[in-house]
């Protein structure tokens, strides 16, 4: 999904009625972006693991793609927004993020792919790290 529909159609959903609290809609679609494309390098990179005999790496990069395909689409329905549970979903996707990017950081040298997949999952748990922060200032509210 590209960063226009993704505006658009955050822009058309009625938060507020939802009881989701008041949140930047532009830090969500940073993530929800950023957990996009670090599934696709993640599956590519899985892909590519598989080729070169590097199982674990593969393994890390099918579990990361999966997490963040849900961290998404936990994003994409706020009609069943739950703060605490989507608080929890943000640090697994971190956790998950940061131990693929360690994993693919080890062949980052002989990889390209596992370069590019490692810096997405840097760049997904930073805007998970920012989506967090705002719900912690939302919450304070």
């Amino acid at each position: 999904m590209n960063g226009n529909m993704t505006a658009e159609m955050m822009q058309s959903m009625s938060v507020d009625a939802i009881g989701m609290p008041a949140m930047d809609a532009m830090v969500m679609q940073r993530c929800i972006e950023a957990c996009s494309a670090c599934e696709q390098a993640c599956t590519m990179c899985a892909d590519n693991g598989m080729a070169d005999g590097m199982m674990k790496c593969a393994a890390m990069c099918m579990d990361c793609a999966d997490v963040c395909n849900t961290m998404m689409r936990m994003m994409m329905r706020p009609t069943g927004f739950d703060m605490s549970a989507m608080q929890a979903m943000l640090r697994a996707c971190m956790a998950m993020c940061s131990a693929c990017s360690d994993e693919c950081g080890n062949h980052a040298e002989m990889s390209e792919t596992c370069r590019m997949c490692a810096m997405a999952c840097d760049e997904c748990m930073k805007a998970c790290g920012a989506m967090l922060d705002m719900m912690h200032e939302a919450e304070a509210v």
